[in-house]
């Protein structure tokens, strides 16, 4: 089978990108190794246990892509203020939405939500999507790449984009190097139901541990429920996993100080090894890499998959400027202004990333006593305060027009 483009991964950054092309007459072809159906939807069955927050850029560019509409119709909980705070000492700070005249910060969605939502209009979209496709080889052949699945078929384009995420097969396959450690942390994450409204609020303690998230959710206009991500050393993951619900409860409440009451119901726990990798290229001649198959970061500012999609969405427009002007989409030159705009935001976010870890997981007095002081005085910054609260929204940098704001009365209805 010939394409002009496949795109391996049809994950959230992979449909983005799909359908960000749907419309260039490019011969697209997506494929995964899942399936690719539909999952009915019950707005009165559990969480999913993954989540994501997703930015105001994040909500532009599926609202764009016509997914928004199918995520809200599911459920969506926006949050208007962040509180964050030391466990280990009295700093905190609070952000919200209306210090920067927005309505809302972000929005705690589902991944499986997300996913379906694109999934709709890529089945209305007349992109070819290829299911329950697993590659086992990959090699250059002639001026392109040819694809092995594990079926036998075999796959051919010029150009190749690797969106399957942070275990990459394309990316192990092609031979692209990384830069990666691993943080000696496990996340454990469920949703649970607390005795307290959540006051479509992300609250975030910070733990001898490791921090501690509380995320709001909302189920039937119920608002006692949040998804929980909660970053802790291997062997207090172990032992936390092995509790009950009710003792894990208990745990989960004092860690957090009770700042939501006492939590009632927990749902299955997961708990996922956390590692930061970071490719030293996010392209080569015919290849790029997109997502968490360039780059995977801690959860921490939850800002993983905005930037999958900043990621899809500038590749996209990249893409789209090259081919009215009628340029060779596989090649280096086209392909590196991608990269170049695009590592550089990346990176700025993992360091910074790397620096809140690392700061707040310092046990030295000095140290603690820095990191309460900065808290204490950026609160009653408000300049400061403004200019992380528009990083959150997404909203600074080098922009992909999918994520710029339009202006329109009707944009600004279609938010949360």
């Amino acid at each position: 089978m010939q394409a002009d483009l496949i795109i391996v991964g049809a994950g959230m950054v992979g449909s983005a990108l799909a359908l960000a092309l749907r419309d260039s007459g490019l011969r697209i072809l997506l494929l995964d190794g899942g399936s690719l159906e539909l999952a009915p939807f019950d707005a009165a069955g559990p969480f999913e246990p993954r989540v994501s927050a997703l930015s105001e850029a994040s909500r532009r560019i599926l609202q764009r892509l016509g997914a928004w509409e199918g995520i809200a119709a599911r459920r969506a909980a926006p949050y208007r203020a962040m509180q964050v705070w030391d466990g280990s000492g009295t700093g905190q700070i609070h952000f919200s939405a209306a210090s920067v005249h927005a309505e809302v910060l972000g929005h705690i969605v589902e991944n499986r939500v997300v996913q379906d939502a694109l999934l709709e209009r890529l089945q209305d979209s007349g992109i070819e999507l290829l299911a329950s496709a697993r590659l086992e080889q990959l090699r250059r052949s002639g001026a392109g790449w040819l694809l092995q699945l594990a079926d036998g078929r075999e796959l051919r384009a010029p150009l190749l984009v690797a969106a399957d995420g942070a275990q990459s097969a394309v990316r192990r396959l092609a031979g692209c190097a990384t830069r990666e450690w691993d943080y000696l942390h496990h996340a454990i994450v469920t949703s649970v139901r607390c005795e307290k409204d959540h006051q479509s609020t992300a609250w975030q303690r910070f733990t001898d541990d490791g921090p501690l998230a509380f995320l709001p959710l909302e189920r039937d206009g119920d608002r006692h429920w949040c998804s929980i991500v909660w970053s802790c050393t291997p062997a207090e993951a172990e032992r936390l996993m092995a509790l009950d619900d009710g003792a894990f409860a208990s745990e989960l409440g004092r860690a957090f100080e009770q700042r939501l009451g006492a939590v009632l119901e927990v749902d299955p726990r997961l708990c996922l090894p956390l590692r930061q990798r970071h490719a030293k290229r996010y392209v080569e001649k015919g290849l790029a890499l997109i997502g968490d198959a360039a780059h995977s970061i801690h959860p921490l500012a939850g800002q993983g998959v905005n930037l999958g999609f900043l990621d899809a969405a500038t590749l996209a427009e990249g893409l789209l400027h090259a081919h009215d002007r009628g340029e060779n989409l596989a090649d280096s030159r086209v392909l590196g202004r991608f990269e170049r705009r695009r590592m550089p935001h990346n990176l700025a976010m993992m360091v910074a990333m790397e620096g809140f870890e690392r700061l707040f997981q310092a046990d030295p007095l000095p140290l603690r006593w820095l990191r309460n002081a900065g808290l204490r005085l950026m609160d009653g910054h408000h300049e400061a305060k403004g200019l992380f609260v528009r990083q959150a929204l997404g909203l600074s940098g080098d922009l992909p027009a999918l994520a710029r704001a339009c202006g329109t009365d009707a944009d600004q209805k279609r938010r949360a």
